[in-house]
Parts: structure tokens; sequence; C-alpha cells
């Protein structure tokens, strides 16, 4: 299998609000970029889908080492909170369900198709390649055309 880094970001310029995401991806010196921009969403929203978008530019299994400032991602996996949600049918109560969990059913997919190592990184500590996500995923905010983040608005 091919080694694969990527590094992630999430921003919205309010919380909710307008958010976007960027990824860089890294394979044999090659780079490759993906940003993407909401009109109302959260961050958290916005991390998550940075993940997800970046496995998913992925054409086949690999290993990969994945960098994001995100407590809320890196804990979830790598403390494995997200598969007692998952058992749990991602309900937090009898009339709640779990929020972003639509988000965590796609991450919890490409998690059978990748071997994914979950780096936490500091953000906005220098980091030349979280710096450059946070780029592109505020730029992404500040774009023409922002998408719906049809999950989000259609549960608030």
């Amino acid at each position: 299998m091919k080694n694969v880094t990527i590094y992630t970001d999430g921003a919205c310029s309010i919380n909710p609000g307008p958010g976007g995401y960027g990824a860089v991806l890294f394979y044999k010196g090659n780079k490759k970029e993906v940003s993407c921009g909401y009109r109302l969403t959260t961050n958290n929203r916005m991390e998550l889908l940075a993940v997800i978008r970046g496995l998913e530019m992925l054409k086949e299994p690999c290993i990969v080492d994945l960098y994001s400032d995100s407590k809320y991602v890196i804990d979830a996996i790598n403390k494995k909170w997200v598969y007692g949600w998952e058992k749990q049918k991602w309900q937090k109560s009898p009339t709640e369900k779990r929020i972003n969990y639509d988000l965590w059913i796609r991450l919890l997919e490409l998690l059978k198709i990748h071997q994914v190592n979950f780096i936490w990184v500091k953000g906005h500590a220098g980091n030349v390649y979280n710096e450059r996500c946070d780029f592109l995923a505020t730029q992404a905010v500040r774009g023409k055309g922002l998408l719906t983040d049809e999950h989000y608005e259609s549960s608030s």
C-alpha cells in the first residue's frame, strides 16, 4: 500500500456561520490541495469534512499519516469515543441524535479502506502545512458560491 501524508483544517468565520475546509495531500514528492466553503455550518463539521475529503481523494487503499489541529477529531478516533457513539446508533439521548453523526459515518467507512494514523498538531504554531490548510479553509469561507451544508441546515 502507498504511504500518504495528509494535513487538514476547518474554519468558520463565526460558529455557526460561513465555514470551509482545506486539506493538503503528499505522496512521493507530489502535492495536491483541496478546499471548499459552505454558507452555514460549524467549525467541527469543517474539521471533520477536511479529514473526509482528504481521504476521499485517495484512489486506492493507503497507509496515511493524517495531521489535524482538531482535538475533537483526533480524540474521538484515538480515544475510540466514536466507536461507542456508533454502538449507541448515534443517539445522544432517546430523542436526540449525536451532532455530526452523518460525517462520522462517512469517516468510519473510509477507515475501513485506509490505515490511518491520526496525529494532533498544534494549530497556529508555525507548522507550514497546518498553516497552509488554515489558509485554504479561510479562503474557501471568503469565496463566491458557498455550498449548502444540507445536513447541518436541516437539523438546525
